[in-house]
């Protein structure tokens, strides 16, 4: 029995260790707009950069990010690498704390307190 409890109190750390990671990666705004940009379908590095404000070595470095993570895919198109969305999840949570947030922006007094992602009024 005990070490039943030791091996779910072990494997909820480690569940909890895993979350941390994807919410790490998923912590910058950039990719949260590159991923707002690829939810719109595939792209190009140029085509991303026209879309977000940023230098092409930094976008890079954040696309490799969501990459190594399998948030993103990628495909090589002659000279040029395709992105595209690969994990549907990380999106679906991306959009509802984005959706949340928008909404709290647009209209704070909308949402009861307990139901408040920002706790500060803004």
């Amino acid at each position: 029995m005990l070490a039943t409890t030791e091996s779910n109190r072990l494997e909820t750390v480690r569940v909890f260790e895993l979350a941390a990671e994807m919410f790490s990666v998923l912590s910058t705004p950039i990719r949260l707009q590159i991923l707002s940009v690829l939810c719109r379908g595939e792209c190009s590095v140029s085509k991303i950069l026209e879309e977000i404000d940023t230098t092409q070595p930094n976008l890079s470095q954040h696309l490799a990010t969501l990459f190594q993570h399998g948030v993103i895919a990628k495909r090589k198109e002659g000279t040029q690498v395709i992105y595209r969305v690969q994990s549907e999840k990380a999106v679906a949570l991306c959009r509802a704390v984005c959706t949340q947030v928008a909404i709290e922006l647009a209209d704070p007094e909308s949402v009861g307190f307990a139901d408040r992602l920002l706790m500060e009024r803004v």
